[in-house]
């Protein structure tokens, strides 16, 4: 317990510290002023109001649709749901602002493929990606995934011989879907209501390449501003990243008082069972199927294409007979040439199995501190793990930056200061992982091998590292693929010679590079896909084939 806590307490703790110096402290003595500063900005009340508006759109889309297909692909007959999760996986390897990208290739007023399609029907720009109405879409939809695999792992660990037994009681599936199988899962629904909600909350790609252009402000891009501000106003960027840590904390002691209730969503035990069968859809069956194969390919197969195709062209436009004529690899041999993007590509790799390795070795303990034990305190693990995601990347990576150039560790300019960002950044999502599965399994597997004579490590190592295999592999997955994601603390923090993809991506973009931001996208994603491939595949030799 105090291994773990001093671990988590240093690396949230001390970017915290220097954010309320930086807001509270001027010229060595505490004020009030860069609060006031900030709170009297004009458009205040608007901007605090996208803010809300655009978390309160964003997390019924990802939650709803997370959650439903977690259901359908792994407790229902659905047809092709190993392609239904195959397809969702896909488009957690898409980066933020490559995803966001994709979309205005598609819904762009002006030069958008859907635009242009419905041009004959429903006049010039139909359709305005840009503005709070998009904003909730793209975001909505590129955080899918995380509620995918976060619910994916419950929903794997859950005895399904309950649902089960209340189908052939009569009882419909509607009815079973809601008053069993949601109820068990709960601790892992609220987990990922709380990650969607913080994810939306501190975005910042979606609302810098949506928002702005739209002229809707949220606290994200109106921190970005003030960082770009010559000199950087940090106590303003910390007043409003503040309020964003105190609308987490009220999250985590909701979430650590729901895990002190974890008996009652115990389904695995040491009694053992039938082997259970798949709920069955019925007359639903392929009319279910043809409306997720629908959403994948809006969601997914379409904003894939429109990258594939801008990867090919000379110049942006949008497609037409004519530019399908134009099309070549030229992009990608040019993209290739460029020593920065092999590098970054190398160091985007070593840098995400790290990360992920490394939350996951330790979530794994500290999700069994806070949810198997009764030590008095251990709700500081959760609260101090949430910390920092409720910071907004831009503040945590000028906090890290100023601390390591002050401090006597020689890290600034090298890949430590990213790693430890990005640890830092997902420890929380590591527990996440590792703890929902483990509400499901109950006392009586420990205690028996306890009055075997196990130790507490074997135990651990013997039986429930390997019940909780399913989410601590959708855990690595995750996290391996959010730090190869990982831009807004990452545009703070490298140096030259330390660029990772992301980075690439955004001064491609920057600097109006569309067709070889797009091959560098492209490529990245395929390079993921092999990895994770790999992870899942030895997944799949471990016992854990349901994801």
């Amino acid at each position: 317990m105090a291994v773990v806590v001093a671990i988590l307490a240093y690396l949230a703790l001390v970017p915290i510290g220097f954010l309320l110096w930086k807001t509270f402290v001027v010229d060595g003595a505490l004020t009030l002023d860069s609060f006031r500063e900030a709170y009297s900005a004009i458009g205040l009340g608007e901007m605090a109001l996208n803010s809300f508006l655009f978390t309160l759109g964003t997390t019924p889309i990802a939650v709803g649709i997370g959650t439903s297909l977690a259901y359908l692909v792994l407790r229902t007959d659905l047809p092709g749901r190993r392609v239904v999760g195959a397809l969702t996986l896909v488009q957690l390897l898409v980066p933020g602002v490559l995803y966001t990208v994709s979309w205005i290739f598609l819904a762009s007023p002006r030069t958008g493929l859907l635009n242009r399609a419905l041009e004959p029907v429903a006049g010039a720009g139909a359709i305005d990606i840009f503005g709070l109405g998009g904003m909730v879409l793209v975001e909505g939809l590129h955080l899918v995934p995380i509620v995918f695999l976060l619910m994916g792992a419950a929903f794997a660990t859950v005895d399904p011989t309950l649902e089960e037994s209340a189908l052939t009681s009569g009882a419909r599936l509607s009815s079973v879907v809601r008053r069993v199988s949601l109820p068990l899962v709960r601790p892992a629904l609220f987990a990922c209501v709380l990650i969607v909600v913080i994810r939306a909350l501190e975005a910042f790609e979606v609302p810098a390449l949506l928002g702005i252009p739209g002229g809707v402000w949220v606290f994200t891009s109106r921190i970005w501003r003030e960082l770009n501000a010559y000199p950087a106003d940090l106590g303003q960027a910390g007043a409003y990243a503040l309020s964003l840590v105190a609308v987490t904390a009220v999250g985590v002691f909701l979430l650590s008082r729901l895990a002190t209730r974890r008996r009652r969503f115990e389904t695995l035990t040491g009694r053992g069972g039938m082997l259970p069968r798949r709920a069955h859809l019925g007359r639903w069956r392929w009319p279910m199927a043809a409306v997720v194969f629908a959403y994948l390919a809006v969601a997914v197969v379409m904003p894939l294409l429109m990258l594939v195709y801008a990867s090919t062209q000379p110049f942006y436009a949008p497609p037409t007979s004519s530019t399908l004529k134009n099309m070549s690899l030229d992009n990608y041999a040019e993209v290739l040439r460029q020593e920065d993007t092999i590098r970054s590509v190398l160091n985007t790799v070593v840098l995400a199995a790290g990360t992920a390795t490394i939350v996951l070795i330790i979530a794994a303990v500290a999700a069994w501190l806070v949810v198997r034990t009764s030590v008095r305190g251990r709700w500081l693990i959760d609260g101090l793990a949430f910390v920092p995601i409720a910071i907004p990347g831009l503040v945590f990576g000028v906090a890290l930056l100023v601390v390591y150039l002050r401090v006597p560790i020689d890290i600034y300019g090298t890949l430590w200061i990213l790693l430890i960002a990005f640890v830092t950044a997902e420890l929380a999502f590591g527990i996440r992982f590792a703890s929902a599965p483990m509400h499901a399994i109950g006392d009586d597997l420990e205690e028996s091998a306890y009055a075997s004579g196990a130790s507490w490590w074997q135990t651990f190592r013997r039986i429930l590292v390997p019940l909780l295999l399913p989410g601590l592999v959708a855990g690595w997955i995750y996290v391996f693929v959010a730090s190869a994601r990982e831009l807004s603390s990452a545009i703070l923090l490298y140096s030259p010679g330390n660029e990772v993809v992301s980075i690439r991506i955004w001064e491609l973009y920057q600097d109006g590079h569309l067709t070889e931001l797009a091959a560098l996208g492209v490529m990245m994603f395929v390079v993921l896909g092999v990895l994770v491939g790999v992870a899942v595949r030895v997944g799949g030799t471990l016992g854990i084939r349901q994801l």
